[in-house]
């Protein structure tokens, strides 16, 4: 069973795919638009093309455990006819731009990437607890 992971962003949305047996990440992309339809759209054909069955959505909270200003966009992503879990993606982005720092990447090629790795740290998350909690 193929899960994706979504990192919704305001110009970038990171998307990370599992393998076919759902315990790894795979697949990692970045949609770099504005446009919510055109973020839907793509979704809707990474959906299709990679057989996805599950949604994993990163739910923006605040630090202090209260919804963030971008927690009402998650909920619009909702549109797919797929089981979706929000899930909780507090520092995933500090860790990503972290990881890419310490791999040697610069802040221009951080950018274009950051938000797939964020993506595959919620799904890896995510993963890892269903292993835990079957």
């Amino acid at each position: 069973m193929r899960i994706m992971a979504i990192d919704y962003g305001d110009a970038h949305t990171g998307v990370a795919i599992s393998d076919l047996t759902g315990l790894l990440a795979g697949y990692t992309t970045t949609i770099h638009t504005r446009r919510q339809e055109e973020v839907l759209s793509r979704l809707g054909e990474l959906i299709q093309e990679f057989g996805v069955e599950e949604l994993v959505l990163g739910y923006p909270k605040n630090m202090d455990g209260t919804l963030g200003p971008r927690a009402e966009k998650a909920k619009a992503r909702e549109r797919f006819a797929l089981p979706v879990t929000l899930w909780d993606e507090r520092r995933t982005t500090i860790d990503a731009h972290n990881i890419l720092q310490s791999a040697g990447k610069n802040a221009k090629k951080r950018k274009t990437v950051v938000d797939s790795v964020a993506a595959a740290l919620i799904l890896e998350g995510y993963l890892t607890f269903r292993r835990s909690h079957p």
